[in-house]
């Protein structure tokens, strides 16, 4: 059955019924879909539109719908065109003809958009579940590995953190994808019930009560524009493509830390695999693929912003392209967060490693320079200075902690003892980032 065909001579082809179906993909909406509908129906009955024993009828066959798919019994395929066509056919071959009445005074633009938005804001709150279960995880491993280690500009080593301080930084990115999706969905929280095809009803109708019962805010202000919005689903694919973004930057520290020439961590084997031909390999194919699903949900993004650019309103049959790149981009990126929580709470830091690579990089260059301006020398002067000892410590194969007091002095003779203090590592870190290390 299809929910409309009156004003048609011939049939549908078959290849126009392949084109245009999208129960493949939307039958995900099943719930939200019954749920709409349940709401919809109460509102119906409370306005009078139905009577109180066709709204009981309608509401336990929706209910045995629901009930039947979520335990297998009835499994959702066939030639329906969408899940809103699966659901009413179901229902009308259940119920018989107070089924037929399900639909008044409502479209499938509106149930759509109800359908889809109540779909966004349930995933969205999945993500944000997600998202919390990795800051508590960066902060933990930050907080057992409190080890001090080179900080990079340009990939090359700048000056002493601590891996703490390296987790936070992905924590603060984070905390701000949380807030971004917890944003869009307050945004998206009105309802669109009750909008129609573009122009409301003629049935004296309580938009109130539908968008109460469906845990919304509020319907929404204009009929066009709530069976056409988009926006919301664009809105949660850049946080999500934002949030895939910084998933992508902490994979490939972590990808460059485990190789051999780094060494700062060790994947553990569940989140690894091996060679087929190379026995040595242990390579960190999940911290690869989240960066590589990075580009999948950015193309999602940018198809959603590429199907609503040149859309005239109303509702138009390209928006049924939203639901594909939607569910993709969702699923893609809860996944890469949860495997990126267990990708690392599960990876060794090496203090070892860290260290070493602090002593080999002359980490405390810019304190020397801050030492001199101290003692009275201009930025400019401390700054050449301190560069031409780390080439005098280079050519000699010594760390600027090494040096004596005579070789600081044959640079300048404004060094004195307390130069050790100022470019110990330790001190360093006391001084700064401490400060700012708040976890």
């Amino acid at each position: 059955m299809k929910l409309w065909g009156g004003r048609f001579r011939e049939s549908e082809s078959k290849l126009m019924e392949e084109f245009n179906a999208s129960l493949s993909f939307d039958k995900r909406l099943f719930l939200e879909d019954i749920t709409g509908s349940i709401a919809h129906v109460k509102m119906l009955n409370k306005c009078g539109i139905v009577n109180e024993d066709e709204c009981i009828n309608i509401i336990n066959g929706l209910k045995s719908i629901l009930k039947d798919i979520e335990t297998g019994k009835l499994e959702i395929n066939g030639e329906y065109e969408d899940i809103h066509s699966f659901v009413e056919t179901n229902l009308i071959e259940r119920i018989g003809q107070d089924g037929k009445k399900l639909h008044t005074a409502r479209s499938r633009n509106d149930q759509v958009a109800v359908d889809m938005k109540m779909y966004a804001k349930k995933v969205s709150m999945n993500i944000v579940k997600c998202i919390d279960n990795l800051l508590k995880t960066l902060k933990e491993k930050g907080e057992e590995n409190n080890y001090i280690m080179p900080g990079y500009t340009h990939m090359q080593r700048a000056q002493v953190v601590t891996f703490t301080h390296h987790m936070m930084a992905y924590y603060s990115m984070l905390k701000r994808d949380k807030k971004r999706i917890e944003n869009a969905v307050e945004i998206l929280n009105e309802s669109p019930l009750g909008c129609c095809a573009l122009a409301g009803t003629i049935y004296d109708t309580d938009r109130e009560f539908t968008a109460k019962e469906l845990n919304f805010k509020k319907p929404v202000d204009n009929f066009l524009d709530g069976v056409s919005d988009r926006d919301y689903v664009i809105e949660l694919l850049s946080s999500f493509s934002i949030c895939m973004m910084h998933l992508s930057r902490l994979s490939e520290e972590l990808i460059i830390w485990s190789t051999k020439e780094f060494s700062f961590i060790e994947m553990n084997d569940k989140f690894s695999t091996g060679s087929s031909i190379m026995p040595q390999k242990k390579n960190p194919d999940a911290a690869e693929l989240i960066r590589g699903k990075t580009g999948r949900v950015y193309g999602s993004l940018m198809a959603m912003l590429t199907v609503m650019k040149g859309l005239p309103l109303a509702y138009d049959k390209d928006m049924q392209e939203d639901k594909e790149q939607f569910f993709d981009a969702a699923d893609t990126l809860e996944m890469c967060l949860m495997v990126m929580q267990g990708m690392v709470s599960t990876m060794v830091v090496k203090e070892k490693k860290l260290k070493e690579a602090v002593k080999q990089g002359f980490l405390n260059a810019t304190d020397v320079a801050d030492y001199l301006v101290k003692k009275g020398i201009p930025f400019r002067d401390a700054h050449r200075i301190s560069g031409e000892i780390v080439i005098y410590c280079e050519e000699n194969q010594k760390s600027i902690e090494e040096l004596s007091l005579e070789e600081f002095k044959a640079f300048s003779t404004l060094f004195e003892e307390d130069v050790y203090n100022s470019i110990d590592y330790n001190e360093i870190l006391k001084k700064g980032i401490k400060k700012i290390m708040k976890l």
